[in-house]
C-alpha cells in the first residue's frame, strides 16, 4: 500500500516538474512585448514611473482621469521563466495596415469592407477609400490588454467617427490675401465651395488633420495610429456627371480669366515701358537747357559785360551759318 502511495506521489511530482517547471520557460520574439500577471494582477512599475504621460495632453480635461492607466513592467525579447500562478500576455508591436472601411465585428458592412460612406456639409453621400497604419504602444500595454475588451475595434470606431465628423464640417483653407494663390484664379481642376471638390483638392490636409485628431488614441486604447491614407473620394454616378459638367464650365471660365489677366499684364508692362521712354526723352531735352542756364549763371558772375560778349559771339556764329541775313535799319 505504501508503495502505491509512493508511486502516486512520485507521479504527481513528475507531472508537476514537467508541467510547471520544464514548460514554465517561454520566449518573447523581437517584434513582441509581454506583460506578466500574478494571480490575475499585472506587474506594475512604481508610481513615480508613471506620473508623466506625454499623450495625456491630447485628451480633453474631463477625460484625463478616465484614461489614467498604470504603467506595467514590459518583458523584453528573450528567454524567460514563469511560475505556475503567473500568466504571460504577449502582443505584437509591429506596424500593421488595415482598410479603413473594414468593420471587424461585421465584415459585410461598408460594402464588404471596401468603401466607407460619409456625408458632406452639402448633404452629399460620398465613398471613402484608404488605409490606416497602426501599432501597439509599448508604453500603454495596460490600456491595450486590460482597458477595453477589443481595443482595435474601439480604435477603428473612434477613427471612423472623427473622420465622418470632419467630412461633414470640412472647409477648404483660405489662401492669405497677399499670397500669389489669392491673386490667381482658382485651380481649374476643382470648383471651390463644392464640398467634394474641396475634399479632393485638400486630401493631404485632411489626412494631416486626422493624424492630429487621433494623437490621443494611445492614452485611450494603447494603439498608436501612425498614419491615415485617404486615397480616393467617390461621389454617386449621377452627381459625378453633374460635377464633370460644372468642372468643364469652370475650366473654360478659368481659361478666359487667365487669358484676360495675361493680356492686361502685357498692356501694363507696355504702358510702363512707354512712360519710361517719354521720361527719358524729356530728360534729354531738359539737360541742355540746364547746362546752358549754369553756363549763363557763371558768365554773369564774371561781370556785367560777359553776357553781352557771349551773346555777340553766339550771334556771329549764327551769321556764319546763315546764307542770307535780313537786318532792320533804324530811320
Amino acid at each position: 500500500m505504501s508503495a502505491i502511495i509512493l508511486g502516486v506521489f512520485a507521479g504527481l511530482l513528475g507531472w508537476f516538474v514537467v508541467r510547471y517547471l520544464l514548460f514554465g520557460f517561454y520566449t518573447v520574439d523581437q517584434n513582441e512585448r509581454a506583460v506578466k500577471t500574478i494571480f490575475g494582477r499585472a506587474e506594475r512599475l512604481p508610481l513615480s514611473a508613471n506620473t508623466e504621460d506625454p499623450f495625456t495632453e491630447y485628451l480633453r480635461p474631463e477625460e484625463r482621469d478616465r484614461y489614467r492607466y498604470p504603467q506595467v513592467r514590459v518583458i523584453q525579447p528573450g528567454f524567460h521563466f514563469k511560475w505556475p500562478w503567473e500568466r504571460i500576455h504577449k502582443v505584437s508591436i509591429a506596424t500593421q495596415t488595415v482598410n479603413m472601411a473594414l468593420d471587424l465585428e461585421d465584415p459585410r458592412a461598408n460594402r464588404n469592407g471596401t468603401v466607407l460612406e460619409a456625408v458632406t456639409k452639402d448633404q452629399l453621400n460620398v465613398g471613402l477609400k484608404g488605409q490606416i497604419r497602426y501599432r501597439i504602444s509599448e508604453r500603454h500595454l495596460y490600456a491595450y490588454l486590460f482597458g477595453v475588451k477589443n481595443p482595435v475595434v474601439h480604435v477603428m470606431g473612434y477613427f471612423v467617427s472623427i473622420l465622418r465628423e470632419r467630412i461633414a464640417s470640412f472647409e477648404a483653407p483660405s489662401a492669405p490675401s497677399g499670397s500669389v494663390a489669392a491673386s490667381q484664379p482658382a485651380d481649374a481642376s476643382a470648383v471651390t465651395g463644392v464640398s467634394i471638390n474641396d475634399l479632393r483638392k485638400n486630401l493631404r490636409d485632411l489626412n494631416e488633420l486626422m493624424d492630429r485628431e487621433c494623437l490621443s488614441s494611445p492614452a485611450r486604447y494603447g494603439v498608436i495610429l501612425e498614419a491615415s491614407l485617404i486615397t480616393e473620394i467617390d461621389a454617386p454616378p449621377e452627381v459625378e456627371s453633374a460635377m464633370a459638367a460644372i468642372n468643364t464650365a469652370h475650366n473654360q471660365v478659368s481659361s478666359d480669366i487667365s487669358l484676360a489677366q495675361a493680356a492686361a499684364d502685357q498692356k501694363i508692362v507696355q504702358s510702363k515701358r512707354a512712360v519710361e521712354i517719354e521720361t527719358l526723352k524729356a530728360q534729354a531735352e531738359v539737360e541742355p537747357l540746364l547746362a546752358l542756364a549754369e553756363q549763363l549763371h557763371a558768365l554773369r558772375a564774371r561781370g556785367p559785360n560777359a553776357i553781352a560778349a557771349y551773346l555777340r559771339n553766339v550771334r556771329l556764329g549764327l551769321f556764319r551759318q546763315a546764307e542770307r541775313v535780313i537786318m532792320e535799319v533804324e530811320r
